[in-house]
């Protein structure tokens, strides 16, 4: 199969793609072609069908067109291809400036091939080349051979899929090594970068990456940076590259920023090895045209969120105390909502095909990244204390490469099961039925690992009133203070609703002022709302009962034995 893509005007964002391919004479079956619905590293369809403007399938030799079907959506069938050699014209809208979209400005053009790249059905293991029209003087970030100026070369389709591209002439370049292999870093977009830091930290967390694992899958790595004129945080994996949107650009440096990009980087890399090569069964291969259910994103995504931060403590990158302010993220965001009183981490994984990339109804999900991370550092202490740290979920992460990455066979969840089984040396059906397949609480379980490695799981008070005591969240919008979230069971859930506007605590009006008024000691107030616009007063009573009220923060012990400081010291890699 062979692609071109052009464009006339970038200022219309489109992009002109080009497919041709030749097709047996003795061909029977009509060609079908079929663009992909969704993108590995995103498990939910984004219908990439909606891009595609004004198809046209022709002979190549004649220009004569030849009548063509829609069979579904994103589905093509040309019934009289046989013999011919066909191809396919259409244009693709490249308007979309996150790390797995596509974007086409006078500057640049930045293309995920999954998006924009139909397929020949049955033909998706033949060698795929690429050929980018582009002005003199433009350079191609991309993990693909090139084989001539703006050609690039593929084994085949899923390899060409995952394998995105940056063009322009202002790519800046650096490059270093590590474990022998070159690592590439492209940035498009300004930014006044500190490169030396930048590629010393980069070095020492691919390098701990490697040393982890004992092998690389891919031969060298490319980390192709869009440093964005505005906020924004986005990352995707791929096979030997990643995407990497941030921004401000100008404040890449700043503590803030450099600390999401070394974040997102490290987490990215990781992937290369846990779900690009250690991949669920259910994706050998990947089906582009319709939902690939798998019950193990605990794995792929929870435990890299894990590491993905815990590696740069144990590369020195970071110390201690900022690896724990990003743990006390998680913990932040993984207790937001009682989503996790109410949907377990396999059934998460599925559901992310349903509603996992968006906010979805109150309390009914758990985060697979957020939540898998916390039980992967469950598992990982867990297995560290059984076996005095001789083993970590280190070993765990090596026996899926051995056994599964370099052989290109999927895992089972059961497979993950057994592997962790035999490393921690017992039985593991109590962690699996508890905390993966279970809605078992987290705390307790946590703090008492933490404890073997001199830290511990602080609650705190959330000192908010509305939060705190009652147990709802307000935001204000065009100067209206609405209820946002309550949570199940709190003293709010008896009284208010979402989206109530909250005009007045005890007949006092509220402007900016709800936590004063809710703080004056009373067992009981007077709230005045409007409700679907009719105006009601309730009582929201003082009462104990569950809300928002804790605080998550992972610390040092003030005071730990030397059997505590050493298995800080084993863990992470510092001096307690």
């Amino acid at each position: 199969m062979n692609y071109r893509v052009s464009y006339e005007n970038p200022l219309t964002f489109y992009l002109q793609i080009e497919l041709t391919l030749d097709v047996a004479a003795d061909a029977t079956a009509p060609l079908e072609l079929q663009l992909p619905a969704w993108r590995p590293g995103r498990y939910e369809l984004q219908n990439f069908a909606q891009k595609i403007q004004k198809v046209v399938i022709e002979d190549a030799a004649t220009g004569q067109p030849l009548p063509y079907r829609k069979l579904t959506k994103d589905r093509w069938a040309v019934p009289n291809a046989a013999g011919r050699t066909v191809r396919v014209r259409y244009n693709f809208y490249a308007h979309q400036m996150d790390a797995g979209g596509s974007w086409l400005d006078e500057t640049q053009l930045y293309l995920n091939p999954v998006q924009a790249l139909m397929y020949a059905e049955g033909r998706q293991w033949e060698p795929c080349e690429l050929t980018l029209a582009l002005p003199e003087g433009w350079q191609v970030a991309c993990g693909l051979p090139q084989t001539a100026p703006h050609v690039l070369l593929a084994k085949d389709f899923d390899q060409l899929a995952d394998a995105p591209l940056i063009a322009s002439p202002t790519l800046v370049h650096q490059e270093y090594e590590a474990g022998g292999l070159p690592f590439h870093v492209w940035v498009q977009g300004e930014a006044e970068l500190n490169w030396p830091r930048i590629l010393a930290d980069f070095k020492a967390f691919s390098e701990e990456q490697l040393t982890m694992f004992g092998g690389f899958p891919v031969a060298d790595y490319h980390f192709m940076n869009q440093f964005l004129p505005y906020k924004h945080y986005h990352g995707v994996e791929h096979h030997n590259s990643t995407v990497i949107t941030l921004g401000p650009a100008e404040l890449i440096m700043s503590e803030g920023l450099y600390k999401e990009l070394l974040g997102v980087s490290c987490h990215e890399l990781f992937h290369t090895w846990n779900i690009k090569s250690i991949r669920p069964a259910e994706m050998q291969p990947y089906d582009y045209s319709r939902e690939n259910y798998f019950r193990t994103c605990f794995i792929a995504e929870g435990i890299t969120t894990y590491y993905g931060e815990y590696l740069l403590a144990r590369s020195h990158v970071r110390t201690p105390a900022q690896y724990f302010e990003e743990l006390n993220i998680v913990l932040r965001k993984h207790y937001d909502d009682a989503g996790g009183d109410n949907l377990s981490l396999a059934d998460a994984s599925m559901d992310l095909w349903l509603d996992g990339y968006k906010p979805g109804v109150p309390d009914r999900k758990v985060s697979v990244y957020h939540k898998g991370a916390l039980v992967a550092m469950l598992l990982d202490l867990t297995i560290r204390q059984l076996s005095n740290h001789a083993r970590s979920l280190d070993d765990v992460m090596r026996r899926l490469y051995e056994d599964f990455g370099k052989t290109g066979i999927g895992y089972t969840e059961d497979d993950y099961a057994r592997i962790v089984n035999e490393v921690a040396g017992r039985d593991m059906h109590a962690y699996f039925d508890k905390f993966i397949y279970g809605t078992a609480p987290l705390l307790e379980p946590l703090d008492r690992v933490l404890h073997t490695v001199g830290c511990q799981l602080l609650v705190g008070e959330n000192t908010s009133a509305s939060e705190g005591t009652f147990g709802f969240r307000t935001v204000v919008k065009n100067e209206r203070t609405e209820v946002a979230t309550i949570w199940p069971n709190s003293p709010a859930a008896a009284t208010l609703t979402v989206d109530d506007e909250i005009v007045a605590v005890n007949g006092r009006r509220v402007d900016m002022n709800l936590q004063s008024l809710l703080s004056t000691g009373a067992p009981a107030y007077e709230v005045s709302v409007f409700r679907q616009n009719r105006l009601l007063t309730v009582t929201l009573a003082a009462t104990p009962g569950i809300s928002f009220g804790q605080r998550y923060a992972i610390e040092k012990l003030e005071t730990a034995d030397a059997a505590q400081q050493r298995g800080f010291e084993q863990w992470l890699g510092w001096a307690f």
